[in-house]
């Protein structure tokens, strides 16, 4: 009878843990962002301002461009569909999740962006909230976000980056090498400033790496400088990102994987769009 309870306790932890691992809470004040960036694929806004100064590794920068696919940069719109290296990249990037959205079908929504504030703080947000893959398919939708928040309290030009991830089913677009949004060339996450600074998440152009069903890796189960899974934020001061490392997902949800493990066992474009 004891050996059965602690079975039933094990099943419910179990079932309780990656019920809690798998419905992420990152992305937060969506609504205030109301600018909206037409049903596209591959589209960009035009420069659009911060709101606020940014020194991003030595360099000011009051404007961006929105960009479709999942990132925002700062000299010229980026039309690029199918994710690169963020290592060796020559211009700056800013790319929570690098990949072929297409908001063309009326099942997705589309991207919305804008200046807002969060507690006391003026930031600029851009959501992409269920948004769909190419060509023009939402079978899957993603969910992700992202703020950046002035923090010239702390010192001109400092602010934060925060990437959020609340569903994350596909990772790449059909032009990409990908079928049915998996495989191919998958989405990158990370930063650079078009020279030596850098940063890329680890798991970036990894297959299946990101998605909700990875529990090892999946975004939505890690975070940084956060205790909510799925949130990951950076901190930009006197131009540079402070520790700029991600650690692995939190030792709970890799038990959680173990315990249920245990308790388991006793896209080119120009054709096709």
């Amino acid at each position: 009878m004891k050996n059965n309870n602690i079975g039933r306790f094990l099943v419910a932890a179990g079932l309780c843990l990656a019920t809690t691992l798998s419905n992420a809470a990152a992305i937060h004040d969506a609504g205030q962002f109301t600018n909206v960036l037409a049903r596209n694929d591959d589209g960009s806004t035009g420069l659009t301002s911060l709101g606020f100064t940014a020194n991003f590794f030595g360099t000011n920068y009051t404007q961006l461009y929105v960009n479709n696919n999942g990132n925002v940069t700062f000299n010229s719109p980026l039309s690029t569909f199918t994710p690169f290296g963020l290592l060796n990249n020559s211009f700056p990037i800013i790319a929570p999740f690098f990949a072929d959205v297409d908001t063309r079908n009326s099942v997705s929504d589309v991207v919305r962006y804008g200046t807002g504030s969060i507690g006391s703080r003026n930031v600029f947000g851009v959501n992409w909230i269920n948004v769909g893959y190419f060509s023009t398919q939402a079978d899957k939708l993603n969910s992700f976000q992202l703020i950046l928040t002035d923090r010239s309290d702390t010192g001109a030009g400092n602010f934060d980056i925060q990437f959020n991830y609340d569903q994350i089913l596909w990772e790449t677009g059909s032009a990409s090498g990908g079928a049915n949004g998996f495989g191919g060339t998958p989405a990158a996450a990370g930063y650079t400033d078009g020279g030596a600074n850098d940063f890329e998440f680890a798991g970036s152009r990894i297959t299946r790496s990101f998605l909700d069903s990875n529990l090892a890796s999946g975004l939505i189960h890690g975070s940084r400088n956060s205790n909510v899974l799925g949130q990951y934020n950076f901190e930009v001061r006197n131009g540079q990102v402070i520790n700029p490392t991600v650690p692995e997902p939190e030792t709970l949800a890799l038990f959680g994987v173990g315990l249920l493990a245990a308790v388991a066992a006793g896209r080119r474009k120009s054709q096709a769009s």
